[in-house]
């Protein structure tokens, strides 16, 4: 009898022991399960806040950014107009998140003074007229800034052009003509300017018609103007076509008055025009020639900027494409002649290469 009673307790006694590892497991069942409840929400929450810092991550490097782009260029039978629209169009495609147009506009000061107003991004303009607008000199009558540089593309040769039967073979015989001295506010306009200054005239001197290179071509072939200030990359499309129909004179420049102007103007370079230059042209001129650029609004973000710039020198093929002149853009020529202090998402960028 004692013996079962003492078999009885040991028995009860394990019956205890099972059941308190039972319920120490259902306890620790229940915590997993708890848990792993929590665990997934946890997970969950960790997972979105990862996605979060990650999405914001890769929107930070987007935010403020400008989704619109516009790009102003100038005349659509200048230079300006199909590399603009070039460089728009590889932004477009190759930069997430922005959208860009190139669109004609009057060129150099309007660009200026537009990209600095808000009512454009990017802009094509000479060295010189971004110099000038920055410190409110020349043409400008106060500071015009808010952009910056991104880089330089290449020589803007000043061509002042007319038939080869019009009788004017210097600058000084201009004096009492019809010219055309480019669209109002244009680098062109300002060239001829300067220009004239140094031969001792001014636009009151002549009989100056405004337009742009398209329509001064298309007015001397006509007869209605003798002669065209033109200040664009060579070969240019206007010069071409009125070259393809009449025989035409790029009026040179002596010597003395090339070292005169870029004494006073040193953004501006001495260029020599051969008899290749366009058809039914068999001479050479002497002229001059300011650095074209590519200028940003301060209003867009660095990162923004280099992504455009690495998009637009990732793809310089197209630029190549648009034109001749397209040729000119490279890494080691895009800073010569900057005028003006970069955009610092350019200078990030040619800080890498």
């Amino acid at each position: 009898m004692g013996k079962k009673i003492w078999l009885l307790a040991i028995l009860l006694t394990l019956g205890l022991v099972l059941m308190a590892c039972g319920d120490a497991a259902d306890d620790a069942v229940d915590t997993g399960e708890s848990e792993s409840e929590e665990s997934p929400e946890a997970s969950e929450e960790t997972g979105e806040g990862e996605s979060e810092d990650s999405g914001k991550g890769s929107e930070a490097s987007t935010e403020g950014w400008i989704e619109n782009v516009t790009v102003l260029t100038g005349g659509e039978a200048g230079v300006y107009f199909p590399l603009g629209v070039a460089m728009a169009e590889i932004i477009d495609e190759h930069v997430d998140g922005v959208s860009a147009t190139g669109i004609t506009s009057g060129a150099s000061v309007v660009n200026a003074n537009e990209v600095s107003g808000g009512q454009a991004q990017l802009a094509l303009i000479q060295n010189d007229i971004a110099y000038y607008a920055h410190e409110g000199s020349q043409m400008f009558e106060e500071v015009v800034d808010g952009f910056s540089g991104v880089f330089t593309i290449y020589p803007e040769t000043i061509q002042i052009v007319t038939l080869a039967d019009s009788g004017i073979e210097t600058v000084e015989d201009l004096k009492g003509k019809r010219v055309a001295v480019g669209d109002v506010g244009s680098g062109t306009e300002a060239n001829a300017s300067q220009i004239l200054a140094a031969h001792d005239l001014t636009f009151d001197d002549l009989s100056a018609e405004w337009m742009g290179f398209g329509d001064a071509s298309t007015n001397l072939q006509d007869g209605n103007i003798d002669a065209a200030f033109v200040t664009a990359g060579t070969p240019t499309g206007s010069i071409q076509e009125l070259a393809a129909s009449a025989d035409i004179r790029i009026v040179s420049m002596n010597e003395e008055k090339v070292d005169q102007i870029i004494e006073e103007y040193p953004y501006y370079t001495k260029v020599e025009l051969d008899e290749n230059t366009y058809e039914n042209f068999d001479a050479t001129a002497t002229t001059i020639a300011p650095q074209s650029m590519l200028i940003a609004s301060d209003d867009l973000p660095e990162d923004q900027v280099y992504e455009m710039v690495k998009a637009i020198f990732e793809n310089i093929d197209a630029m190549e494409n648009a034109h001749e002149r397209g040729k000119d853009l490279t890494i080691d020529s895009a800073l010569d002649g900057m005028s003006i202090d970069l955009h610092p998402g350019a200078q990030r960028y040619f800080d890498e290469q």
